[in-house]
């Protein structure tokens, strides 16, 4: 960094521009900062060259620097309005986010920011940063710290009555009690969340995010007819901003359809015109698992689970699911396999289905006593008997309902006796 400044001209933020490397360009625009005026004009010139600072120390990925500089401006923002203030601060932030491997760093810098706006009294920054800290702090899995940090942050913006906030920070709190498997409270800041939003604008991508969290819920609870319409609604809204997160949300739509055994529409929703803009790994392991589904095939579902672990088991909501639907696929297995039979050794079952005897007989005896199918385990020979299934003989209920009949005859005539007695 050189020790003359340039002056504060947009001739200088041109310099910087056409500059022949990064390094250079970082140096010019370090220069411009240094200039000591503050007029207007040169105020205006040094925000660009900030702006132009951040995006090249990110480009770079030079997440220290980026610190220092949210130091180095302090003096500066004293001169600039607040809320200008409040965006330099949000956007190199944003920039550190962006560079890989910085989550300790972009905590411990938002722990400095907290501490600086509550000493400059900026109230209205320091609750965005804090949100911010929040949320980096339920990522780093510091889940009883960003607990503590929301429930007085909440507070203090209820009072304020900061809506648009307070739609992020109830979002963000429904998303740490799932996470914490509360469900019951994420259900609440959910609901708190979407009462705010009815009382003013949601930007449509806020939209799309709490929709997704809805679906997230309802998936949880099993209800996933309507949870795959939170998340087609999320998916609509993503996918007409460009937004990353629409591919998710068509994922968690397929395993919806998945677990609702319509395992033959996946093919059908990614050859679809919305579908095929986001044809990549991620839709790939969804149609692996529906292809497994569709043909009762355990060993296809492992394969799916071994060759897409990245986006099976490493993503946080399908991982909840996959249990669910390895049970599933073990009883549709085990079904098909004994549908010939009316006697069968279990060691012969386990062989077909290549798992542990023990697994397959305590899977059975579990099954039975679901009354997925009639039958009984003979432990001395191994074997599994299958019976017929029972039909139901009509002459039962006529009975009982003759019964429950002449019981009602026989207390109005009791009542009638009792009457002409007295």
């Amino acid at each position: 960094m050189s020790t003359s400044y340039l002056p504060s001209t947009a001739d200088s933020i041109t310099q910087a521009v056409e500059a022949k490397t990064p390094s250079e360009a970082i140096s010019i625009c370090y220069r411009i900062l240094e200039n000591p005026s503050s007029s207007n004009e040169s105020v205006r010139i040094k925000e660009q060259a900030i702006m132009k600072l951040s995006d090249l120390l990110r480009e770079e990925n030079r997440a220290e620097e980026l610190r220092g500089l949210l130091t180095q401006l302090r003096p500066f923002f004293s001169l600039i309005p607040k809320a200008k203030t409040a965006k330099i601060v949000r956007a190199i932030i944003d920039a550190v986010a962006k560079i890989p491997g910085t989550s300790d760093l972009q905590i411990s810098l938002c722990k400095e920011m907290v501490q600086w706006t509550r000493a400059e009294k900026r109230t209205f920054l320091r609750q965005r940063v804090e949100a911010r800290l929040a949320a980096l702090l339920m990522e780093n899995k510091e889940y009883s710290e960003a607990l503590n940090l929301l429930s007085v942050l909440i507070k203090e913006v209820r009072r304020l009555d900061d809506k648009l906030l307070l739609v992020d920070i109830d979002l963000l709190e429904s998303k740490l009690h799932f996470s914490l498997r509360n469900l019951p409270k994420a259900k609440a800041a959910l609901t708190a969340a979407r009462t705010a939003a009815n009382a003013i604008y949601v930007p449509p991508a806020q939209q799309g995010t709490i929709d997704l969290q809805s679906g997230i819920l309802h998936a949880e609870e099993k209800d996933y007819k309507t949870a795959y319409s939170y998340f087609f609604e999320a998916f609509e809204a993503f996918s007409a901003l460009d937004d990353p997160r629409a591919v998710f949300s068509l994922k968690y739509m397929l395993l919806c359809k998945i677990m609702v055994s319509h395992a033959d529409d996946v093919s059908g929703i990614i050859s679809s015109k919305a579908g095929l803009k986001y044809v990549g790994p991620e839709l790939d392991a969804m149609k692996a698992v529906a292809d497994a589904h569709s043909k009762r095939s355990l060993k296809l579902f492992e394969t799916a689970l071994r060759d897409f672990r990245g986006q099976l088991e490493e993503d946080p909501i399908v991982h909840r699911h996959l249990s669910s639907l390895y049970d599933t696929l073990l009883e549709q297995n085990l079904c098909r396999l004994i549908e010939p039979f009316s006697r069968v050794e279990i060691v012969h079952i386990a062989e077909l289905i290549e798992l542990p005897l023990d697994h397959v007989e305590k899977k059975l005896s579990q099954m039975i006593l679901d009354k997925k199918f009639a039958g009984t385990l003979d432990q001395g020979a191994g074997c599994l008997i299958i019976f017929d299934d029972p039909k139901t003989d009509a002459i039962y209920p006529a009975t009982l309902e003759t019964i429950s009949n002449v019981g009602k005859v026989v207390d109005s005539l009791y009542v009638r006796s009792a009457k002409i007695m007295a």
